[in-house]
């Protein structure tokens, strides 16, 4: 084996070389450079956040992230039975100095599914630059704080991850932040302010890690928690996915489940031939867009001996048990707690998480739920500017009264049907668009009412939409300043091809079509009718190739150069508006972002 450190400590090093396996340690040793790292020394003392080993590594957050340190970490966390177990983790902090007042604050970020295979381990897809939640951690460590990422039980260390143990999961993001403070120079020290965010399973993670901390961690300063898309309710939610677009998930939770209560849910003798065929795959190799697009629609008694239905297997004594310990709501949240939730969420039922609201408000917590009008992975990410601008307040102390009064009307959920196509409906998300003519070169801004309306369905790998523009005024010189009204107004639909790769990369790929009007020009209430128009439409290409996160951050952007046609029905003016309008080189970009949130 080689050790790549040169931080390595000789002894360490030679024993790792040696083949010979550390029984105890006495303080947190530097790791070896490769994959060994994932095969740390078998220590058989400590406590809850110690520090295993340590490394220095990279990683690959994508262009836009900041200049950060970062360390990988293997350190002592408990599962859900209460039993030691070693989890890994990274460890990133800004270089530049914290802004703020006091110590630089920590992030706990509790990921969302990955995958059970062990090669989807954050640590590994940050490594590689594939993780799909590296928006969120990059705007995080843009806002200043130190960002912890705990991998969660069971990955990179041969075993099956846990998944959806909520206590389990809720100990490893509360852990690792004992883990940093024993860390060489990360900055995190026992004054530290925390807040644990996570969306997903990571909403549950974070949500237990609130109600677990006041007897697990009280050393751990914990002043915020963030919770999206939280499957608070085991039950509703199982309900929810089977055979529907998130089926996927549910297996994965069975297979999780059973792994850390293999009493509760005897996978060996539930699982008929076929189940233990797909189970062994989906813990091989299958992270998670593998497996979401694999096992979609898929039902749950697909995989059972006799077939057993959901409400069968539920009403399993030891399964309903364990499904019933991984239930949120039993305890008062210590801290203020950010819920979030998609309207139009098709993996996780919107009504359970509003249930769940009401579970801590009736126990006196401080909650505010914000309600975002998108599905799953949009409001993921769309969330990202308004839980930081949530947790800074909470950094700085500042008070938050919540949102449990509230005269509002309960949100309403609208997520397309299951049991079909992956559909993600783009429901009049706002449209800022500006297209630059090359004659004139001058730059003419669509409206702010502008929108595009469109279904992308990921199955079949087809996007079909609308523009909406109403009519519009604009400055152009045309021989003078002129105020020109004008109309652009699709001639069909916006179609093509839209898609989602295993990789988490969104490919989009179409045309839309518009006639544009000069409707009239004039100054200002003295106009001259015009009705001059382009001879056939503009096409206007659509392309984007990037990351999914990109449909909720607001960075779904279209840009690219098209020609005009010449103009007609100008009358004596029509050489001059072809001359000044038409013709190739008309550069435009098209920003689609989802519609702003509120509040219950």
């Amino acid at each position: 084996m080689r050790i790549t450190r040169t931080l390595a400590t000789p002894l360490l090093g030679l024993a790792v070389a040696l083949g010979i396996t550390p029984h105890t340690a006495q303080a947190a040793m530097v790791g070896p450079g490769d994959m060994s790292f994932y095969n740390p020394p078998q220590v058989t003392a400590g406590a809850p956040g110690d520090l295993t080993w340590y490394r220095q590594t990279t990683v690959d957050l994508g262009s836009s992230a900041v200049t950060r340190h970062a360390w990988n970490v293997v350190y002592r966390s408990t599962d859900a039975r209460g039993n030691s177990n070693l989890v890994t983790g990274t460890i990133l902090t800004p270089e530049s100095p914290w802004q703020g007042a006091g110590e630089r604050p920590v992030i706990s970020y509790a990921v969302g599914t990955h995958g059970l295979a062990q090669r989807c381990a954050p640590s590994l897809q940050m490594a590689n630059g594939t993780d799909y939640e590296n928006a969120n951690i990059v705007a995080a460590l843009q806002a200043g704080y130190t960002v912890l990422v705990s991998d969660n039980p069971g990955y990179t260390t041969g075993d099956t991850p846990t998944y959806m143990s909520g206590a389990a999961q809720g100990h490893a993001v509360l852990d690792i932040v004992r883990a940093a403070r024993q860390l060489p120079d990360s900055g995190v020290s026992d004054h530290s302010r925390v807040a644990v965010w996570g969306y997903s399973q990571g909403g549950q993670t974070s949500a237990r890690a609130g109600e677990l901390q006041p007897d697990y961690a009280p050393d751990v300063d914990l002043v915020a928690v963030a919770s999206g898309g939280t499957p608070a309710d085991f039950f509703d939610t199982a309900n929810y996915l089977n055979a529907s677009t998130g089926s996927s998930f549910l297996l994965q939770a069975v297979i999780g489940l059973a792994q850390q209560y293999p009493q509760g849910i005897p996978l060996d003798s539930l699982a008929n031939a076929h189940g233990k065929t797909e189970i062994a795959r989906v813990k091989a190799d299958q992270c998670v867009f593998d497996t979401l697009f694999d096992y979609m629609n898929k039902d749950i008694a697909e995989y059972t001996v006799g077939n057993q239905s959901l409400a069968q297997l539920t009403s399993i004594p030891s399964v309903h048990d364990t499904l019933e310990d991984q239930a949120l709501g039993g305890e008062k949240m210590p801290v203020p707690i950010y819920q979030y939730h998609g309207t139009a969420d098709e993996f996780i039922p919107l009504e359970q998480h509003l249930a769940l609201k009401k579970k801590y408000c009736r126990k006196f917590s401080n909650v505010t739920f914000g309600v975002y009008p998108s599905e799953h992975i949009v409001t993921q990410f769309q969330a990202a500017p308004t839980v930081l601008a949530w947790l800074n307040d909470r950094m700085a102390g500042k008070f938050t009264l919540g949102t449990c009064v509230t005269l509002k009307p309960k949100p309403t959920a609208n997520a397309n049907p299951g049991g079909g196509d992956f559909v993600v409906t783009l429901d009049q998300w706002p449209l800022d668009a500006n297209i630059h003519l090359a004659t004139l070169n001058q730059d003419v801004k669509l409206p702010d009412d502008a929108s595009f309306t469109a279904d992308t369905n990921m199955t079949a790998g087809t996007l079909n939409g609308d523009l909406t523009v109403p009519d519009f005024s604009t400055k152009l010189n045309i021989l003078l300043p002129l105020d020109v009204k004008l109309s652009v107004v699709p001639s069909s639909s916006t179609s093509g091809n839209a898609s989602l790769d295993n990789q988490g990369q969104l490919h989009v790929h179409g045309q839309a079509f518009a006639n544009i009007t000069v409707k009239s020009a004039g100054f200002g209430f003295l106009q001259i009718p015009f009705g001059c128009q382009t001879e056939s439409p503009v096409a206007f290409p659509v392309n984007f190739d990037g990351p999914i996160s990109a449909l909720g951050a607001g960075n779904l952007t279209f840009t690219g150069t098209t020609s005009f046609p010449r103009m007609k029905s100008c009358g004596l003016f029509n050489s001059l508006f072809t001359t000044l309008m038409s013709g190739p080189g008309q550069q435009y970009s098209f920003n689609v972002s989802p519609p702003a949130p509120t509040t219950w």
